[in-house]
């Protein structure tokens, strides 16, 4: 006797923001896949991380009319089952009114234990997929490390890894972070 497991079906962006417009403000969900997940609190840690990326993404950012958005959402009109939420998002189209936005510049991951195979696999892949996206870094909250994804002028995108001492290069905001600065009184 054999026993078929059915699946359910994969959710879109209109189902899932219809799921979530009910849910306490507290609670922040994302959809992966088709899948709707919701995202545990980050650790003071991560925040600390977050914190000194947004202070020195901002001068940067603002020099072209940009802006540092911590949480705020991405979607992709030719992708229907991915709605994610970065850590960061730096972005100069006009403001959204849904808490989604399409035009990311810059995105920002500092991932966990628990989520650093999404953050590095299938929600990188949809970040990329992104006309506008020029640069995707992965921070990591344990070591002094950033792998940088930099797409450049052309079709072809670069990735480093950066440790302690290197520079977080980032050319179109004309402008460079040092690593070092993103761990600043966080002991590793």
């Amino acid at each position: 006797m054999s026993l078929a497991l059915r699946r359910a079906p994969r959710m879109r962006v209109a189902e899932f923001l219809e799921m979530i417009r009910d849910r306490p403000d507290e609670e922040r969900w994302e959809l992966l896949g088709g899948e709707a997940v919701l995202m545990a609190p980050p650790t003071e840690r991560h925040q600390e991380i977050v914190g000194h990326l947004v202070g020195a993404l901002r001068p940067l950012a603002a020099k072209f009319g940009c802006r540092v958005l911590p949480g705020i959402g991405l979607r992709n009109d030719f992708v229907d089952d991915h709605a994610p939420i970065p850590d960061i998002v730096v972005r100069c189209g006009p403001r959204v009114p849904d808490g989604y936005a399409r035009d990311p510049w810059v995105v920002v991951e500092v991932p966990s234990p628990s989520t650093m195979h999404d953050d590095r696999g299938r929600k990188a892949a949809f970040y990329r997929g992104l006309q506008t996206l020029r640069a995707d870094l992965i921070v990591y909250a344990d070591e002094a490390r950033v792998e940088l994804w930099s797409r450049g002028n052309g079709p072809n995108a670069t990735v480093r890894v950066l440790g302690r001492d290197d520079l977080i290069q980032l050319p179109d905001l004309d402008g460079s972070i040092p690593v070092a600065a993103l761990y600043e009184d966080i002991s590793l």
